[in-house]
């Protein structure tokens, strides 16, 4: 696979916060995943239909996560294991 070609998988999940200074979940059963994206500009559109759908709770937050960051290419394991 070429570096044009390479899969950039990002995450999108959110979940209403403790504290609006806080990144921990009030209840992390409750997270809403919505889904896995195959590039930064897809996962930031997903990003802000959900964040626009939740604006009147200022606890709700949702989050991009580059899950490609955390994928090692040359061993296929996740980094730090």
């Amino acid at each position: 696979m070429t570096d044009t070609n390479k899969q950039l998988p990002h995450l999108v999940f959110g979940g209403e916060l403790t504290a609006l200074d806080s990144t921990e979940f009030k209840d992390l059963t409750k997270l809403d995943i919505v889904g896995i994206f195959p590039d930064y500009a897809s996962a930031a559109t997903a990003w802000k239909a959900k964040a626009q759908q939740t604006v009147d709770n200022a606890l709700m937050r949702y989050f991009v996560v580059h899950l490609h960051r955390l994928l090692d290419p040359e061993t296929g394991k996740v980094q730090g294991s």
